[in-house]
């Protein structure tokens, strides 16, 4: 199985070496865990490190305001944006809104277009803006995932939770329908991670300390935390 590097320092030693290529991994947590920054790391180090380009959806933030999220780690974004190997893309629904699937599809074309290796969807929780209905939500998101595996991009779909320690994702589907699941937690003043699933993979399933540094977010593989330690 191919991996595709994770770009968090410590997270691939949990995880076989990297992400299985072509998976849709769900990145969950509640308000601070550092979603967005994870979700951003794996794109500019696929786009920096690796040759891969990447395509970042966001379907509430606009560039700006995620440029300034990041800025204190002095990442070299504009040479990727100018040699087109990293791209962010404010989705716009059009027509039927409450077409998911139409939507989904087009968040895709987008990726192919670019020819992206990498994917973020920031966040699938907004799908919500558009309908209540789960089966909807849950059949958009089908289609999401198996149109990105069909151009072979590995995603990151980021989810708002409460934060509870047990709750993996916004619409109780999504948890389904991935392959992987990595949930950040946030117990002041310290971060975590666990990778709570990971298809066709032996992944370690301890809770992690998550760090924040000049060059990013990094995993202390090493470092195990009891989950019973974790507080709602």
């Amino acid at each position: 199985m191919n991996r595709i590097k994770s770009g968090i320092p410590g997270l691939d030693e949990l995880i076989e070496g990297g992400f299985p290529e072509a998976s849709s991994i769900l990145v969950s947590g509640g308000p601070g865990t550092g979603k967005t920054i994870t979700c951003m790391q794996y794109l500019y180090a696929g786009a920096k490190l690796y040759n891969e380009p990447g395509i970042y959806v966001t379907l509430e933030e606009g560039a700006h305001n995620l440029w300034w999220n990041v800025q204190r780690f002095k990442w070299d974004v504009q040479t990727l944006e100018r040699d087109n190997k990293l791209k962010i893309y404010k989705f716009e629904p059009t027509g039927e809104f409450t077409d998911l699937e139409v939507q989904a599809k087009r968040i895709v074309e987008k990726a192919r277009q670019m020819g992206a290796k990498r994917l973020v969807i920031d966040s699938i929780t907004a799908f919500a803006f558009w309908t209540n209905d789960k089966a909807k939500i849950r059949y958009a998101i089908y289609v999401l995932i198996e149109e990105l595996r069909k151009i072979r991009c590995t995603s990151l779909l980021a989810c708002e939770t409460s934060g509870k320690k047990n709750e993996f994702s916004s619409f109780g589907v999504e948890e389904f329908l991935v392959d992987g699941i990595v949930m950040l937690h946030f117990v002041p003043p310290r971060h975590y991670l666990t990778v709570r699933k990971m298809r066709g993979t032996d992944h370690d399933a301890s809770v992690h300390p998550l760090k924040f540094g000049e060059s990013g977010v990094s995993v202390d593989a090493k470092e195990k935390i009891n989950w019973e330690d974790l507080k709602e």
